[in-house]
């Protein structure tokens, strides 16, 4: 699973998810991607069982990016224990994910292949997610 091999702080404030993406909105390597429509904090159990839904069913045909990274820690308490005493241990690592973002994006493979495989990718994730495909401009 994903995560970063060192931070500058182990742990992190929550934050706010307002807005839509302003980076990372736009295809960059591939000819299909999909796309967030709503935010969320994605997992990197979730970013790994959505990467092995994709290539399994091209079955490592093409070429995948992931686009997103597992960057931020989220803390827990240990069971049954008291308030105060400080804040929790970094439990696991999730990337802030908002409306617009790119989360995967494929090449090498026809369109329909891609378009399944991205559909059976976002029954991995909590979100509703959109198929989108690369604007061609030939001159």
């Amino acid at each position: 699973m994903l995560s970063p091999k060192k931070t500058k702080f182990r742990k992190q404030h929550r934050g706010r998810m307002k807005g839509s993406a302003s980076k990372g909105n736009t295809i960059a390597f591939g000819d299909y991607a999909l796309q967030a429509t709503e935010p969320v904090w994605l997992t990197s159990r979730q970013i790994e069982a959505t990467r092995r839904t994709i290539t399994r069913y091209v079955r490592r045909g093409g070429k995948l990016w992931i686009r997103v990274f597992p960057d931020k820690p989220v803390t827990a308490r240990p069971a049954e224990t008291r308030m105060g005493s400080g804040k929790g241990a970094p439990e696991y690592w999730v990337a802030v994910i908002k409306p617009g973002h790119i989360l995967f994006e494929i090449t090498g493979v026809p369109q329909k292949t891609a378009q399944q495989a991205m559909k059976l990718a976002s029954y991995k994730l909590p979100i509703k997610t959109k198929f989108i495909v690369r604007n061609t401009i030939e001159s």
